[in-house]
């Protein structure tokens, strides 16, 4: 029993290294002239065929309740998700959205408190400041001060806060449905609740730049790796391990997104970036300790 637990730290281990170089995947991919929604579109179709191959068994939703649960896993943990995060990276490097949405196992567990009642420790809150400090040394990195651009840091927000209740809606389906299934149904809502989007911003499909290998190589990484396999592996971990316990594995995904961003991307990396990726990994540390 003991072995399958280590098993289950290893898939939360593996998937936020692999979680850690997506941001940079998505940022080269708006570079190469896909918009957020498109590479979000992309990423979820690959996915949900790959676990349909995976796995081609089919259940039988139990009730209209699990039912309104698989859609907000789609919204939150999909669409609406993918759109803040991938919009983020439109107007910020991949080091700052990534520095940001490493507060995801705070506001994972303040939701815990006030929706499951679980009780947050002194540790937990002074954690918590150590961490917000770091992450506002983050935003008020001198790039981002000179160019009064928020919006990239409001969107990383809200994503982390989509991801928060996402984990929540998991919990809540994860003894009556197999993991393959909870993830193929959150991958089908994610891309039916974006397709609405695509009125707003008409979908633009071009041959010639999904057949440059920057574009396809990209593609199929996000799409059968870090969305189908990591997916399932994250949804695994959770169920056995639970939720703060899980998503305490991104504290390190910035350190992966850092070193992925200034070899791939040559982003610049500053002290402030350096320092305020010190402090919130420690605050998280202090956080998660019991």
């Amino acid at each position: 029993m003991q072995h399958n637990r280590y098993l289950y730290h290893a898939m939360a281990g593996i998937t936020t290294v692999i979680w850690g170089t997506t941001m940079v995947a998505s940022k080269a991919l708006l570079n190469e002239g896909l918009s957020p929604a498109q590479i979000m579109f992309y990423r979820f179709l690959l996915g949900y065929v790959f676990l349909w191959i995976l796995y081609p068994r089919t259940h039988s939703v139990r009730s209209l309740r699990d039912e309104a649960f698989f859609a907000g896993m789609g919204v939150f943990g999909g669409s609406l998700y993918f759109l803040t995060e991938n919009s983020a990276l439109v107007y910020a490097q991949a080091t700052d959205v990534s520095l940001i949405c490493a507060s995801v196992p705070l506001i994972a567990a303040i939701l815990s408190h006030f929706v499951l009642g679980e009780r947050l420790s002194r540790g937990f809150r002074m954690g918590s400041a150590v961490a917000m400090i770091g992450i506002t040394l983050v935003i008020l990195n001198g790039n981002f001060v000179l160019k009064m651009s928020p919006l990239g840091d409001i969107l990383a927000f809200a994503a982390i806060c989509c991801w928060a209740v996402y984990c929540l809606l998991v919990k809540k389906l994860r003894h009556n449905y197999s993991t393959m299934f909870i993830t193929r149904r959150l991958f089908l809502y994610g891309l039916l609740t974006l397709s609405p989007y695509f009125l707003y911003e008409p979908f633009h499909f071009s041959v010639e730049i999904l057949q440059r290998p920057a574009v396809w190589g990209n593609l199929l990484f996000l799409g059968l790796i870090a969305s189908s396999l990591c997916y399932v592996m994250w949804n695994s971990a959770m169920r056995e391990l639970g939720i703060v316990k899980t998503n305490s594995y991104l504290y390190f995904s910035p350190v992966v997104t850092i070193i992925t961003a200034a070899i791939v991307l040559s982003e610049h990396v500053t002290a402030f970036i350096l320092t305020g990726a010190a402090l919130i990994l420690l605050g998280l540390w202090i956080a998660g300790r019991k």
